[in-house]
Protein backbone atom coordinates (compact mmCIF):
# COMPACT_ATOMS: atom_id res chain seq x y z
CA UNK A 1 0.00 0.00 0.00
CA UNK A 2 1.25 3.45 -0.83
CA UNK A 3 1.86 6.07 1.80
CA UNK A 4 -0.37 9.09 2.10
CA UNK A 5 -3.62 9.59 0.22
CA UNK A 6 -2.51 7.72 -2.90
CA UNK A 7 -4.77 4.89 -3.90
CA UNK A 8 -3.75 1.25 -3.80
CA UNK A 9 -4.70 -1.10 -6.68
CA UNK A 10 -5.14 -3.96 -4.22
CA UNK A 11 -8.07 -2.18 -2.56
CA UNK A 12 -10.00 -1.18 -5.71
CA UNK A 13 -8.35 2.25 -5.82
CA UNK A 14 -9.25 2.95 -2.20
CA UNK A 15 -6.20 3.97 -0.23
CA UNK A 16 -5.77 4.69 3.44
CA UNK A 17 -6.76 8.29 4.08
CA UNK A 18 -4.40 10.45 6.10
CA UNK A 19 -6.04 13.85 6.54
CA UNK A 20 -3.02 15.31 8.33
CA UNK A 21 -0.80 14.55 5.33
CA UNK A 22 -3.39 16.19 3.12
CA UNK A 23 -3.10 19.30 5.29
CA UNK A 24 0.70 19.10 5.04
CA UNK A 25 0.56 18.87 1.24
CA UNK A 26 -2.02 21.66 1.14
CA UNK A 27 0.25 23.94 3.18
CA UNK A 28 3.11 23.26 0.78
CA UNK A 29 0.83 23.96 -2.18
CA UNK A 30 -0.32 27.22 -0.55
CA UNK A 31 3.30 28.32 -0.16
CA UNK A 32 3.91 27.38 -3.80
CA UNK A 33 0.99 29.57 -4.87
CA UNK A 34 2.17 32.45 -2.68
CA UNK A 35 5.52 32.31 -4.46
CA UNK A 36 3.78 32.27 -7.84
CA UNK A 37 1.68 35.31 -6.96
CA UNK A 38 4.72 37.22 -5.72
CA UNK A 39 6.72 36.39 -8.84
CA UNK A 40 3.91 37.41 -11.19
CA UNK A 41 3.21 40.64 -9.29
CA UNK A 42 6.89 41.60 -9.16
CA UNK A 43 7.51 40.84 -12.82
CA UNK A 44 4.40 42.76 -13.87
CA UNK A 45 5.22 45.79 -11.71
CA UNK A 46 8.85 45.93 -12.84
CA UNK A 47 7.87 45.52 -16.49
CA UNK A 48 5.18 48.20 -16.34
CA UNK A 49 7.49 50.64 -14.50
CA UNK A 50 10.27 50.06 -17.01
CA UNK A 51 7.91 50.32 -20.01
CA UNK A 52 6.30 53.53 -18.77
CA UNK A 53 9.75 54.98 -18.04
CA UNK A 54 10.99 54.15 -21.56
CA UNK A 55 7.87 55.58 -23.21
CA UNK A 56 8.11 58.79 -21.15
CA UNK A 57 11.82 59.16 -21.90
CA UNK A 58 11.18 58.93 -25.64
CA UNK A 59 7.96 60.99 -25.62
CA UNK A 60 8.84 63.71 -23.10
CA UNK A 61 12.61 63.48 -22.82
CA UNK A 62 12.51 62.59 -19.13
CA UNK A 63 11.32 59.48 -17.36
CA UNK A 64 10.15 58.50 -13.92
CA UNK A 65 12.92 58.92 -11.38
CA UNK A 66 11.66 56.17 -9.08
CA UNK A 67 11.52 53.60 -11.89
CA UNK A 68 15.14 52.70 -11.20
CA UNK A 69 14.64 52.29 -7.46
CA UNK A 70 11.55 50.11 -7.61
CA UNK A 71 13.75 47.24 -8.74
CA UNK A 72 15.73 47.47 -5.48
CA UNK A 73 12.53 46.51 -3.66
CA UNK A 74 10.93 44.11 -6.12
CA UNK A 75 13.91 42.10 -7.37
CA UNK A 76 14.62 40.53 -3.95
CA UNK A 77 10.94 39.58 -3.72
CA UNK A 78 11.07 38.09 -7.22
CA UNK A 79 14.04 35.93 -6.22
CA UNK A 80 12.38 34.99 -2.92
CA UNK A 81 9.21 33.92 -4.70
CA UNK A 82 11.26 31.79 -7.07
CA UNK A 83 13.08 30.17 -4.16
CA UNK A 84 9.80 29.28 -2.48
CA UNK A 85 8.36 27.85 -5.71
CA UNK A 86 11.46 25.74 -6.30
CA UNK A 87 11.50 24.54 -2.71
CA UNK A 88 7.79 23.67 -2.68
CA UNK A 89 8.13 21.69 -5.90
CA UNK A 90 11.39 20.03 -4.92
CA UNK A 91 13.15 21.63 -7.88
CA UNK A 92 16.08 23.12 -6.00
CA UNK A 93 19.48 22.74 -7.57
CA UNK A 94 20.56 19.26 -6.54
CA UNK A 95 23.00 16.50 -7.28
CA UNK A 96 20.93 13.35 -7.50
CA UNK A 97 23.57 10.66 -7.94
CA UNK A 98 23.27 9.41 -4.37
CA UNK A 99 19.45 9.24 -4.22
CA UNK A 100 19.48 7.56 -7.63
CA UNK A 101 21.80 4.85 -6.31
CA UNK A 102 19.70 4.14 -3.21
CA UNK A 103 16.44 2.24 -2.90
CA UNK A 104 13.63 1.85 -0.40
CA UNK A 105 14.12 3.10 3.14
CA UNK A 106 17.63 4.33 2.36
CA UNK A 107 16.15 7.04 0.14
CA UNK A 108 13.80 8.06 2.96
CA UNK A 109 16.68 8.26 5.46
CA UNK A 110 18.75 10.35 3.02
CA UNK A 111 15.76 12.60 2.38
CA UNK A 112 15.24 13.01 6.12
CA UNK A 113 18.88 14.07 6.51
CA UNK A 114 18.63 16.50 3.57
CA UNK A 115 15.40 18.08 4.81
CA UNK A 116 16.89 18.43 8.31
CA UNK A 117 19.99 20.16 6.92
CA UNK A 118 17.80 22.52 4.86
CA UNK A 119 15.74 23.32 7.96
CA UNK A 120 18.85 24.10 10.02
CA UNK A 121 20.32 26.29 7.26
CA UNK A 122 17.06 28.23 6.82
CA UNK A 123 16.69 28.83 10.55
CA UNK A 124 20.32 29.94 10.85
CA UNK A 125 19.89 32.38 7.96
CA UNK A 126 16.77 33.78 9.62
CA UNK A 127 18.61 34.12 12.93
CA UNK A 128 21.74 35.69 11.45
CA UNK A 129 19.79 38.16 9.27
CA UNK A 130 18.19 39.91 12.26
CA UNK A 131 20.90 42.62 12.52
CA UNK A 132 20.55 43.37 8.81
CA UNK A 133 16.79 43.69 9.14
CA UNK A 134 17.14 45.99 12.14
CA UNK A 135 19.69 48.19 10.37
CA UNK A 136 17.60 48.38 7.20
CA UNK A 137 14.75 50.01 9.14
CA UNK A 138 16.83 53.19 9.20
CA UNK A 139 17.76 53.20 5.50
CA UNK A 140 15.49 54.69 2.88
CA UNK A 141 15.55 54.76 -0.89
CA UNK A 142 16.35 58.29 -1.95
CA UNK A 143 13.62 58.87 -4.55
CA UNK A 144 10.83 56.64 -3.27
CA UNK A 145 11.45 57.30 0.41
CA UNK A 146 10.55 53.69 1.17
CA UNK A 147 12.48 51.94 3.92
CA UNK A 148 14.96 49.29 2.77
CA UNK A 149 13.44 46.85 5.25
CA UNK A 150 10.66 46.14 2.72
CA UNK A 151 13.19 44.68 0.31
CA UNK A 152 15.08 42.80 3.02
CA UNK A 153 11.82 41.34 4.33
CA UNK A 154 11.98 39.02 1.34
CA UNK A 155 14.70 37.14 3.26
CA UNK A 156 12.25 36.38 6.02
CA UNK A 157 9.60 35.25 3.55
CA UNK A 158 11.93 33.06 1.49
CA UNK A 159 13.84 31.36 4.28
CA UNK A 160 10.81 31.17 6.57
CA UNK A 161 8.76 29.47 3.84
CA UNK A 162 11.65 27.15 2.95
CA UNK A 163 11.99 26.22 6.63
CA UNK A 164 8.28 25.40 6.81
CA UNK A 165 8.50 23.37 3.59
CA UNK A 166 11.53 21.47 4.95
CA UNK A 167 9.73 20.78 8.24
CA UNK A 168 6.69 19.55 6.32
CA UNK A 169 9.02 17.44 4.18
CA UNK A 170 10.36 15.87 7.36
CA UNK A 171 6.80 15.05 8.46
CA UNK A 172 6.01 13.53 5.06
CA UNK A 173 9.25 11.52 5.09
CA UNK A 174 8.60 10.23 8.60
CA UNK A 175 5.20 9.05 7.41
CA UNK A 176 6.97 6.94 4.79
CA UNK A 177 6.32 9.17 1.80
CA UNK A 178 9.12 9.75 -0.69
CA UNK A 179 8.96 13.50 -1.34
CA UNK A 180 11.52 13.41 -4.14
CA UNK A 181 10.34 13.22 -7.73
CA UNK A 182 12.35 10.58 -9.57
CA UNK A 183 10.84 11.29 -12.98
CA UNK A 184 13.45 13.22 -15.02
CA UNK A 185 10.69 14.49 -17.32
CA UNK A 186 9.21 16.53 -14.47
CA UNK A 187 12.55 18.08 -13.59
CA UNK A 188 13.27 19.37 -17.08
CA UNK A 189 12.46 23.00 -17.71
CA UNK A 190 13.00 22.75 -21.46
Amino acid sequence: MSAGDKSSPENSQKGRKRPFLGLVRGTTLTLDWSGRLIVVACLAAMFVALLVNVVLRYALGSGISWAYEIHALLLPWLVAGGLVIASARGRNIAITIMPDMLEGRSVLVLNLIIQSIILVICLSVLWSSQPILKASQFQSLSTLGVKQVWGYASLVYAFGAMAVIAALGIVRTLSGEDVTDHDPGHASLS
